[in-house]
Formats: C-alpha cells, sequence, structure tokens
C-alpha cells in the first residue's frame, strides 16, 4: 500500500476508538475524567476575602449563586449542572468593624443633621503644605495633626450648620442654657453662628438637645470624608469661593464688621457657602467650632486614646484629665488665611474660654441618641427643628 492508504486506514481506527469510548462512558452512566489543567469555577483574583492589614472587606465569598430561589449546590438527583460563567462574587459593602467599634447603617437623621456613615477614615496628615501660624500655638503647630492614621468611626449624626445665636437664645430662654455669645457688635444675628461661648456651655446645649459635642474624630470624617481629602470639597485649597476666611481682600472675605476695628471682619450667616460633603456647611472657615477632645501636642502624644476605634481623646474626654488643661478647636475662621482653612488644622484653647475667642460649635448625635430624639425624649431639640 502507498503512504496514503495506511494513513487513511489509521485516522479511521483512531475515530471508532474514540466513539467506542464515549458509548461505554454513556452506558455505564460515568462522565469522561475532566482535563486537571483546566480552571474551575471563578479565578482566584474574582474571590473576595478579609484584608488581614485592614479589616475592611467582607468575609470570603466563595459560594455560587443562587438561581430561581434554589442553592445550586443542593441540585436534585440526577439534575445536569452547569459551572455558572461569567460570574463574580460581588463583596459586601458593609465595612468590618474592629474591636470597640459597630457597624449601623445610616438611617432618618434627627432634624437639621446629616448621616456620617460607620467606617475608617483617614485622619491627620504627615504633611507640612499648610503651616498656620497663630498666637498661643506651638511652634512647629503644622506637626499638630501628625501622624497620619486609619481611624474607625461609628455612624453618626452631624449638624448640617453650626449652632446660631437664635437657637442658642431660645435654649436660653427656655431656662435651659446659661446666658452666653458674642462680645463684639455685628455677632449678633440670629442667623449667624452662636461664637464666644465657653467648651462647657457648648457641651451643655448639645446634651439639652438630645446630642453631644462631637469628638474630634466624628469632626474630621465629616470634614474629610473616608479618603482623607485636604477639605470638605476635596483636595483644592480654600477661598472665599467655598468658605468665609481671609483672602486677598481682607478677613471675612473683605466683609468689615460695624463699629471699631471694623478690619477684623465678622461671621457671615450660616450656609452662606455651598454645602459640601454629607451636606454640611461651614466645616472649614466661618468660626472655628469645639469639639470634645483635651489638647495633645499630637495624635502621636495621645497614643492609644487617639488611635483606637471611636477615639475620644486623652482620659475618654472626660470632665477633668491630669496634665491637660487645653481643649481643641477645629475648623479655622474668617479670621485666618487659607493655610490655616483645611480639615486637618487643629488649635487649643482653655475650655473656659477666657481670654475670650469667638469660636463657635455643632453638635453631633449617635444612633442612640438618634433614637431618643425620634422618641420625642428631648422636646427641646423638637421645638428648635420647627
Amino acid at each position: 500500500m502507498n503512504q496514503n492508504v495506511h494513513r487513511l486506514i489509521f485516522q479511521t481506527v483512531c475515530v471508532c476508538c474514540l466513539l467506542s469510548a464515549s458509548c461505554a462512558a454513556r452506558s455505564t452512566g460515568e462522565a469522561p475524567v475532566p482535563d486537571e489543567s483546566a480552571p474551575s469555577g471563578a479565578p482566584v483574583d474574582e474571590q473576595f476575602g478579609v484584608d488581614e492589614a485592614s479589616g475592611d472587606s467582607a468575609a470570603v465569598n466563595r459560594s455560587a449563586p443562587t438561581v430561581g430561589g434554589t442553592d445550586s449546590h443542593t441540585q436534585p438527583t440526577g439534575a445536569e449542572t452547569h459551572a455558572p460563567e461569567n460570574v463574580v462574587p460581588v463583596p459586601s459593602s458593609q465595612p468590618v468593624a474592629p474591636e470597640g467599634g459597630t457597624y449601623t447603617a445610616c438611617g432618618e437623621p434627627p432634624p437639621g443633621s446629616s448621616c456620617v456613615e460607620a467606617g475608617y477614615f483617614v485622619r491627620g496628615s504627615d504633611s507640612t503644605d499648610f503651616v498656620c501660624e497663630q498666637s498661643g500655638q506651638p511652634r512647629d503647630e503644622h506637626q499638630a495633626a501628625w501622624p497620619e492614621q486609619r481611624i474607625w468611626v461609628d455612624t453618626v449624626y452631624m449638624d448640617r450648620t453650626e449652632v446660631t445665636n437664635e437657637a442658642y437664645g431660645q435654649c436660653v430662654a427656655a431656662g435651659i442654657c446659661e446666658e452666653d455669645g458674642p462680645a463684639y457688635r455685628d455677632f449678633d444675628a440670629p442667623t449667624q453662628p452662636i461664637t464666644g461661648t465657653s467648651w462647657y456651655n457648648a457641651v451643655a446645649y448639645c446634651r439639652a438637645m438630645g446630642r453631644h459635642l462631637p469628638t474630634e474624630a466624628e469632626w474630621e470624617k465629616a470634614a474629610r470624608g473616608p479618603d482623607g481629602e485636604l477639605n470638605p470639597w476635596g483636595d483644592a485649597p480654600a477661598s472665599c469661593e467655598n468658605a468665609i476666611i481671609q483672602n486677598d481682600e481682607g478677613r471675612a472675605c473683605g466683609v468689615n464688621k460695624r463699629g471699631s476695628h471694623p478690619e477684623n471682619g465678622r461671621v457671615w450667616e450660616v450656609a452662606s457657602r455651598p454645602a459640601w460633603r454629607y451636606d454640611l456647611h461651614d466645616m472649614v472657615g466661618n468660626a472655628g467650632e469645639w469639639v470634645l477632645d483635651w489638647w495633645s501636642r499630637d495624635y502621636a502624644e495621645c497614643g492609644d486614646s487617639c488611635s483606637e476605634a471611636n477615639p475620644r481623646g486623652p482620659c475618654g474626654g472626660d470632665e477633668t484629665c491630669p496634665q491637660h488643661r487645653l481643649r481643641v478647636v477645629r475648623g479655622s475662621s474668617w479670621y485666618w488665611p487659607t493655610q490655616c482653612a483645611t480639615g486637618t488644622h487643629r488649635r487649643r484653647h482653655v475650655p473656659s474660654n477666657d481670654p475670650m475667642h469667638h469660636f463657635g460649635f455643632r453638635c453631633a448625635a449617635s444612633v442612640e441618641e438618634a433614637a431618643a430624639i425620634a422618641r420625642g425624649d428631648y422636646p427641646m431639640a423638637a421645638h428648635l427643628a420647627n
């Protein structure tokens, strides 16, 4: 025979062998053995697991999807099964809380508040790009926000604006709050933020409203968001388009106050600039804001009290704290320039506010406090919301 005939016979025999093997497999009910080198299911990089370094992601999801209400792992006997094609497990959007933290989804916020959902955020800064020189501050003040660190904060409801003269005045009129407030002319309009209060009176007002004075961490997350952007509107420096600060035209974006020393400027009415992150106004500029924490020179000096979940600063922010006599002020103000107007800037002052500075404040509500407000446990809060 010639070579062509030999090749034809060989190919015919091979085809017959393959057909015989297939028939034998069907007659015995055995499936052909798969090629072990072939991939099975989703590739490894499509499986989502916990990032051990951060704890951010959801638990590992290796289960096949449920189709038509039936778990694909429990198909009826004899059913033909196929691996789903192009199915990528979807990670949960719920962050994993560390020890001491709790994840709660945002609910209905109390009147006048916005929700800042639980999770990690980047607090502090290692940068020296914005050096703010203020009297009474340490010489290396630009390092006060050091070091940059990921911090967990539970869900909190932050007031959308600073507390106004009108709101504080109603609390005084109700016999709940002590008289306090601005000492200068042109700072007392009803919708201007109340300024000049002591830290103690700021705490008392927030408690009367069923809320609390925000911790420094709560405040900074609300200002900077989870990714540690410089300001409420992003990383762009502050200007008079987005905040009430000092610019080339003068303090308070060039608006003089009435009376003596008009060049000192004044606070503007709350919400004079757009709402930024979390629908909050004036987190940077207008009035500097008291927060709960005792002052530490920086977060490193503060130690675990500033790095654990839901940090409250030295001594947990208690009324007294050995070797600490100053409280923290955040957000800068109408009086200071761009270098001070950042979401990282920290200032210090005595809680009695003596000598007096025109600091303001806003309140925050925990999940539990928000529930109590919704139940009507704090009628003063409902009154001011109307």
